[in-house]
């Protein structure tokens, strides 16, 4: 098992991470923010889905995901149609303007990662993408899943006040 200096550093490069992801976020068009591009990147994989399902892949909660929907129908990104299984729910779709609007999302991201990547083996490339797969299986859904409790040898240890 791994000692507790190392979780720490290892928590001390996720919050250096954010800024990897505040720099993939600049490379955004500005009308596209991360939540949006989650969205049709997800729709571009997936393909059509109820927005239930789309909550559950983005793992946040309705809310959240109505907002992100609302903001890419906006701009013409997907379309909403009728279920026919069921009239209440809505089937969301890539529209062409959708499906180029991904497509240059991609091209940018891929662009950013092979110029501050380009050095790495493709050794190191796909170790990295394999290590960042698993890590994310180890989470799980973060939404419904419990915490898990610190093994043992990580936990605090707490001290009572001494009565006076």
């Amino acid at each position: 098992m791994a000692k507790k200096a190392q979780y720490e550093e290892l928590a001390r490069q996720f919050s250096a991470f954010g800024a990897v992801k505040r720099e993939m976020g600049r490379v955004m068009p500005s009308d596209c923010p991360s939540g949006s591009a989650a969205v049709l990147t997800l729709l571009g994989r997936y393909g059509d889905m109820r927005m239930s399902k789309l909550a559950e892949l983005l793992a946040v909660d309705m809310s959240v995901t109505s907002r992100h929907v609302a903001h890419v129908a906006e701009r013409g990104w997907i379309e909403r149609s009728p279920d026919p299984a069921d009239k209440r729910s809505r089937i969301l779709r890539l529209t062409p303007a959708g499906r180029a609007q991904l497509d240059e999302l991609s091209l940018r991201i891929t662009q950013l990662l092979a110029d501050r990547l380009g050095e790495w083996s493709d050794e190191d490339l796909a170790r990295l993408t394999t290590l960042m797969a698993r890590l994310r299986d180890s989470f799980g859904d973060c939404r419904t899943a419990p915490p898990r409790l610190p093994p043992p040898a990580l936990e605090a240890t707490t001290r009572t006040p001494a009565s006076t």
